[in-house]
Formats: C-alpha cells, structure tokens, sequence
C-alpha cells in the first residue's frame, strides 16, 4: 500500500481537446482504481463549471486525467493554484512549457539533450513552397498525443508544394513546427516517482506512431523492454530523467524518442516530454510500471503520494534513479 490514509480525490477528466476520448479512459481507470483501495472518488468531466463543481466536492486533491488544451498546458494548473486546491502532475509553469515543443526545446536543447533542428512555420506559407527538405515532418506546436502530426515526402500525395486544399494540420492550425525527419524506430520512456523506468518499442503495424494508431488496439505494438542496445537503452532513461528534472515535471511524464540505429548512439533524439501521460489499457506508463513490478492501482497512488509530498510514495518504482 502507497498511502495509508483514505482521500477524497475528485478525478478531473473528458475536456474539450482532442483526447477527450482518451482523458476519459485514463480518468475512468483511475477512478476504479482508486475506488478499489478504499478512497472516496468524484468523478468530473470537465466543463466551463469545473471550479465550481470542484469547490462544491472539497476533495483533498485532484487527479488531473485531462490531456491537452487546457488540462495540460497551466490552464487548470493554474486555476487549482488559485483555488488552493492540490494537484497530480506538473504545475503551471512545466506545463506551459512542455506542451509548446519550440519551448521545450529552449529549455532542453542547451543543457545537452538531442532534439531534432527545425522552425516554426506558418501554413500559410506551406502553398508556396517546402520549409525544408524533404523528409520533413509538420506537427501542432502545443498538442499532444500526436494530434495533427503528418510526413511529407515525395511520395506523399498533399503535392509539391503543399496544396491548399490537400488534408493535413495546415488547414486546422495557423502555425505548424517543421521538423527533419529522423528514419529509425520510436521508443520511449517513463519517469515516475523520480525513477526512469525503462524503454518500449512502438512497432506500428502501418502508417507512423499518429493518434489512430496510438489509441486503437491493435494497430501498434510494444515491445517492453525494447530489444535495443544497452547503450541505448541507458540513454533513454537518462535523457528522460534529465528532461523530467530540468522541465521540473512531477508525479510522472513520458519522454518520446526517435532512434536511427544505422548511426548508433547519434541517431537517438528526444522528440517531446509528455507531463499528463495517458493511464488507458493501452498506455505506456502502467505498461513500464506493470514491467518493474508496480501495479495500476499502485501507479495511481504514487503519483497522488508525490503531489501531496509523502515520504515514500515511490516505493513501488523499481527504475532507474
């Protein structure tokens, strides 16, 4: 057991972004399991009443099972800061900059952590010419879940350039980051409790590592421990602390990597850090956790025994430190 007292904790999930379907499952799943060890659990889905509701329940904390916009990015962090209310995850100021890549990469990029080169462009800008060769990669500059990400190549039907009527994230937001694109394999490790955990491969059965195929069962498959080399393996996890730490993320994140294997050690390249990572049946961080020995529901409490400061809430946690 990870707390021994009970709480209240309103779980706060659903939202308006993207990955509501997903924040429903993570919230669902958090709520059974902390029901299952005994604690009181108000379930919220989040509207433009949430401080409200969240008042009218006075929990002892909240769990913060939203993903993206504005659960994710010192939105919510902020207003529960206001409200005097604790909170899972990061806070406001780790929020706001771990959901904008460009951000993340001011912070990350000059204390030694290896992140692809690239620029904000504006899509306008992407009817008239290509921002950089091609490969290329467009993604949203603050969404997650890889909402919005698309491969240009020179196969790729969106033309040469761009058309302005071919589907993609151009038509959805303003500006988009340009990114090379990095051949090889997508790993990825979580950090819980100040522990890295380990690294899983995500083997996509089609297409790339998008939102589809991250949520639909079985369109992706991990492999945990990933089949790499150790020498990769122990840079994963500690390019992933290293950002959890400098970001100043807390309860848990999930760093994303690419990995070149035909350039060894120089092809592995952070591509973000997720501070609200997903808790579904399919999800990343219980799969890690699952693998070094913590179970779901003890997952869910370390996170809350980290937000709350109790002294050995990541017990479970068997990583690397």
């Amino acid at each position: 057991m990870i707390l021994s007292k009970k709480l209240h904790v309103a779980v706060l999930m659903g939202g308006w972004a993207n990955e509501r379907p997903v924040s429903l499952m993570s919230g669902e799943g958090v709520a059974k399991a902390l029901e299952a060890r005994g604690h009181k659990v108000t379930r919220i889905d989040m509207d433009r009443q949430v401080a409200a509701r969240i008042a009218e329940a006075k929990p002892d904390i909240v769990f913060n099972a939203l993903h993206g916009v504005p659960g994710e990015d010192g939105t919510v962090q902020g207003m529960l800061d206001l409200m005097g209310v604790p909170y899972t995850h990061s806070g406001l100021a780790t929020s706001v900059i771990a959901i904008d890549k460009e951000l993340t990469k001011q912070a990350l990029v000059p204390r030694g952590i290896p992140m692809p080169g690239g620029r904000i462009v504006k899509s306008e800008d992407l009817y008239a010419s290509d921002p950089l060769p091609r490969p290329y990669v467009l993604k949203p500059v603050n969404e997650g879940s890889s909402v919005g990400v698309a491969i240009v190549t020179d196969e790729s039907n969106y033309g040469n350039p761009i058309g302005r009527h071919a589907k993609g994230p151009w038509q959805e937001f303003p500006e988009l980051l340009a990114e090379p694109y990095i051949r090889g394999r997508e790993l990825t490790t979580a950090v819980v409790g100040g522990k890295a955990l380990g690294v899983t491969e995500l083997i996509v059965e089609s297409g790339f590592y998008d939102f589809e195929n991250k949520y639909t069962d079985g369109r992706t498959r991990h492999v945990c421990p990933a089949e790499i080399p150790q020498e990769i393996a122990d840079a994963c996890k500690k390019f992933a602390l290293e950002a959890h730490r400098i970001l100043g993320c807390k309860g848990t994140s999930r760093t994303d990597f690419r990995w070149d294997d035909e350039q060894g050690i120089d092809g592995l390249f952070v591509l973000e850090t997720n501070t609200q990572p997903g808790m579904t049946p399919l999800s990343l961080v219980p799969e890690q956790a699952k693998h070094v020995g913590m179970s779901y529901e003890d997952l869910v409490e370390t996170i809350i025994a980290d937000a709350l400061g109790i002294e050995g809430g990541d017990d479970g946690a068997q990583g690397q430190a």
